[in-house]
């Protein structure tokens, strides 16, 4: 098995995609209240920037910046999906190792991080995080899915209430397939 390593960066900026367990479910957008109160318990006890999140049915992606001097995102993401995972009802499918360790089996326990570099590297992962919804076949304008945070962005003038209206394969290719 190859050696995984994380990049920690106190201060730093991530774009992370975080998966559900069971990709056929839409658990996040139908318990989106849960998540969000997930986010803002996690907030309030290990506060950090949330800097651009869209949510799809069955994975979500975000970019966040970490206070100075922390680079603990490790335990961020194990709140966000434990708050989560306890607000919703038992019953999901559990495979034997979970139940060993007493485990929902909501979430995937591993997910993908990337350190952004610089401007351009965050720029080139919020579009493509933004455009997403269109990616997956949810909708066929950017503008169209309201679990993200393209609305704040347009109203800060980074994109145009048009931006991102079919051109998929361009997105796409500019950042790489994240997921």
């Amino acid at each position: 098995m190859t050696q995984y390593r994380r990049h920690f960066q106190p201060g730093g900026s991530y774009f992370f995609t975080v998966n559900l367990a069971n990709r056929g479910q839409g658990l996040l957008i139908e318990h989106i209240d849960a998540l969000r109160a997930a986010f803002r318990y996690t907030l309030d006890r290990r506060p950090f920037t949330l800097a651009a999140i869209v949510v799809l049915p069955e994975h979500l992606h975000t970019i966040w910046t970490l206070p100075t001097g922390d680079a603990d995102f490790a335990t961020r993401w194990r709140l966000i999906k434990s708050h989560f995972s306890r607000a919703l009802p038992l019953g999901e499918q559990r495979s034997a190792s979970r139940l060993d360790k007493g485990e929902r089996g909501i979430w995937q326990r591993r997910y993908w991080e990337h350190t952004l570099r610089d401007e351009t590297d965050f720029a080139r992962h919020a579009d493509y995080l933004h455009f997403n919804p269109v990616k997956h076949g949810h909708v066929s304008r950017v503008a169209e899915w309201p679990y993200s945070s393209f609305h704040r962005f347009v109203r800060l003038g980074f994109y145009t209430p048009d931006w991102g209206g079919g051109a998929a394969d361009a997105i796409t290719a500019e950042v790489g397939e994240a997921v």
